[in-house]
Formats: C-alpha cells, structure tokens, sequence
C-alpha cells in the first residue's frame, strides 16, 4: 500500500456492529459506522485537519476487506490528503474503469453557533445532524461499505472500479487538480460518478417527485475591481470619487444581464422541471423557454427566480465591497469583488472583457482573485443514465430522471478538463427545505443510509458486472 506510514497513526480500528442490528441491507452497519466515525473528524482545512486521518481509516477498512497493498494510495499535500483505491475487474466487458469520486473534507463549523455539537453524529427526529451529513460523509460511507460489501460477495468487476477522494473539495480542490494531472494513469476512466451533487428532491409532503443527474456545472470566478483617487480632506470634497466611481460601476452592472444562452443540457432540463413545477407561470417559461432560447417573455419569467436565473445565462454579481481609510477623508480607493458564474463554453476572457465594457470606466482596475477553470458539458451518456433510472425507479417508480447543469462546484470540473465525463448523482432523497449543506445544524433524513445502500449496489453492479 503506498502510503505515509505517518498517515496511520490515529487510525480507528476494525468493524464494529454496534447499531441497526435489524438492518435489511448487507453492509448496512457498516456504512454507519463509518459514517458515524468520519463525523467524528474533523477535517477542515488548517491546523488541526484530521482528513489525513480519515484517509488512513478508510485505507485500513479497505485492506482488512482483502484489497491489495499496491492498489490503495493515499497522496499526502500539506495539511490534508488523496485517497485512490482500485477495485480490479477481469477486463472482459472490454471497456475502460468506472471512476467514483467524492470528498472527504467539510465546511468549518463552530460549536457555539450550532443547536447540536457539529463534530458528532447526533440522531434526532428521523434525522442525521452533524457537519458533512449531507456534504458529503453519507455518500462517502456508502460507496465505501457498497465496495466493501461488493468484494465480501465475491463480485469480479467486468472492468476496474477506480473509487477516490479529494480532501479539500471545499477550498482550493488542489488534490483534485493532482490527481487529474500527476495520477492521470490511476484515474483513467470512462466516465466518472461524482457523489456530490445531483439527487432526490421530496416535496414538502416527502414524496419524491424528482432525481436530478448534474452534467456540467459554471466557471468559477471572481474578479476584484478598484476605483483609485488622489484623496484628501474630506473638509474640500472633489468632483471625482472612488467610492462614486466604484457606486456606478455597480449601479451599471445591477441593470444589465448577460446573453441568454441554452444548451442541449440546460434545454432538456427546462423541457422536463416544466411538468413538475405547480407554478402555471414558472412552468409555462419553463416550456416556452425550452422550445425558444429566444422567446424573451419566457426568459424574463425564468429571470425573475434566484433558482432559475444561472441555467439561462452567464451570471456575475458583487458580493465583497470596501472602501475608504478614514471618516475624514476623501478615499483613496474602493473596491468590489464581483462573483461570476460563467456559463459552459463561454470564455473568462469574454466575460471580464463584458464586465469592463458594462462598467464603462477606463480608470478601474481590474484584478483576477481565483484560478479561474473551465470546463466542458458531459454528454448525455445512456449507460449512465439508463442504470440510473433503473435504480431510482426500483424505489421510486416513474419519477422523472431530470439531467441538469450545477450551479455551484465540484471535483467534476477538473476530470472533465482531464477528458473524463462526469456526472454528480446520490441516492439521497431530500426536501429542499432540508438542505442545510454549508449551513448551520446540517442534515440527512436516516431513511437515505438504507435506501443509498440499495441503489449504490445496483448501479455499481449494472455499470460493472
């Protein structure tokens, strides 16, 4: 096993079946306790990140379960760490690996701002609270125990099933970018499954009425704009003024909106939400936007709903803003920080020249603050989608697989840039007024443990067997 032999210390120990002892799905304990235990670690990024330890635990789960030594591998990188495991298969499906893909690290979260200590799993009111519940320890103890059950039972994958996890998904996702380029032999796949993303949606009653499978997901960037004065006593005001000049380039920028843009993607994703929304409003914009990209009633409608308005367009808004060094004097500077979610196949080049055209002041500076990364739209891919329909429709009949474009960030990204295809999927089922990812007092219904079990094992089995 290539591994810092430094990463074991600390290592939780062996199986433990201490919980659903009436269980229905093998494997089931399993998966809770390593859910429970990964909770229990708190791997946040900085001082103190147990994600190296997190790693190690699933790395001695594994080779207790009969893995080779030389096909686990835990990449160490500063303060956190990689972890890749390969399922060997006898190749006579012909066809390259399967990835799976998840991580292991989580948001901050503090105790005193929480009901429930965030860093344990705490069982309540047919919940799972704790930090990483839901984004994303559940599914990564699930395809863990679903690997681990797979071998108990003797199963010989048709092709490899390569399962790794980043360990700072939530930050920089730097052991993402080195696994896609230092480890591109080990990753090879192809497509990719990215448990992060994607899902069931309940309605407020709980009945499930859809599943969404991510196919791509916006560019991310974010972009510093400063305004710059010679200043002086405020007592002697000027004409110009930073924060003034800085004030109408936001001004400019709140009243304009980006091309509207629709792939193949976002087009079949209104063309199915249209039949599940109850709205007749959203719903007929949904329809009418799906047949014309240009049918600007409908584009309006869409645009007026938070929820709506990044699956038609490139959307750029200011989130950061400060200014001035003293309540008496003219400032200095000011600056914004604009966030921009660019739509896929637009270039950060287009965009930011946009954005300056917009503000219409040839004085601003203007300053990139991330890497900004591109990538492109995963196909629709009937191998993955026809298995998962089939999972999801083993428990949920005739609910509609809906394919759709993230409007936030995952590891997907980056193995998409490295020519991998990749799709965010769980078998989580959730109420939207549940999802508390990144939020205060984090959540998962308990019914998902068991349900997640079954469709892991079925998807893996059809995409492998």
């Amino acid at each position: 096993m290539k591994i810092n032999k430094l990463l074991m210390v600390g290592v939780v120990g062996a199986f433990s079946f201490s919980h659903i002892s009436n269980a229905e799905e093998p494997f089931q304990n399993v998966a809770y306790n390593i859910f429970k235990d990964s909770i229990a670690m708190r791997t946040v990024v900085g001082e103190g990140n147990e994600t190296p330890k997190f790693a190690a635990y699933l790395a001695d789960r594994f080779k207790k379960a009969g893995f080779e030594d030389d096909d686990i591998t835990i990449i160490p990188h500063e303060d956190t760490a990689a972890f890749i495991v390969k399922f060997r298969g006898d190749g006579r499906s012909g066809k390259k690996p399967i990835l799976l893909s998840s991580h292991m690290d989580v948001v901050e979260a503090f105790r005193e701002d929480w009901e429930r200590d965030p860093f344990k799993l705490i069982e309540e009111d047919d919940m799972y609270f704790g930090r990483g519940t839901l984004d994303t320890k559940l599914n990564v103890a699930v395809m863990t125990a679903t690997l681990l059950r797979l071998k108990s039972e003797g199963f010989v994958p048709s092709r490899d099933i390569i399962f790794v996890l980043s360990g700072d998904e939530e930050t920089s996702m730097a052991t993402t970018k080195i696994m896609a380029k230092d480890y591109r032999d080990y990753i090879d796949a192809e497509f990719a499954i990215i448990a992060d993303g994607g899902g069931g949606t309940l309605d407020e009653a709980g009945k499930a009425f859809s599943y969404t499978v991510n196919h791509s997901e916006k560019t991310f960037a974010s972009i510093e704009v400063t305004a710059r004065n010679p200043g002086g006593h405020s007592s002697r005001p000027r004409k110009d003024n930073a924060i003034y000049d800085l004030s109408q380039a936001m001004v400019n920028l709140s009243k304009y909106e980006f091309p509207v843009l629709q792939s193949e993607l976002t087009q079949a994703y209104f063309e199915k939400t249209a039949n599940l929304v109850t709205d007749p409003k959203i719903a007929k914009g949904m329809a009418d936007f799906a047949r014309n990209k240009n049918d600007m009633d409908a584009v309006a409608v869409l645009r007026s709903y938070p929820q709506y308005i990044g699956a038609t367009g490139t959307t750029c808004i200011p989130t950061l803003l400060k200014g001035g060094h003293a309540d008496n004097a003219l400032p200095q500077s000011a600056t914004a920080t604009i966030n921009c979610r660019i739509f896929p196949g637009i270039s950060f080049e287009d965009t930011i020249a946009q954005l300056k055209a917009v503000a219409n002041n040839d004085e601003l500076e203007w300053r990139v603050v991330n890497t900004v990364e591109a990538a492109p739209e995963s196909p629709l891919n009937q191998e993955v989608l026809g298995a998962v329909e089939r999972a999801v429709h083993a428990e949920f009949p005739d609910i509609p697989i809906v394919p759709a474009m993230a409007l936030g960030a995952s590891d997907g990204k980056h193995f998409r840039s490295a020519g991998i295809p990749s799709y965010a999927l769980t078998g989580i089922f959730i109420k939207s007024s549940d999802g508390f990812s990144h939020g205060l007092n984090e959540r998962v219904p308990q019914d998902n443990l068991e349900r997640s079990m079954r469709i892991w094992h079925q998807l893996l089995s059809e995409w492998a067997g």
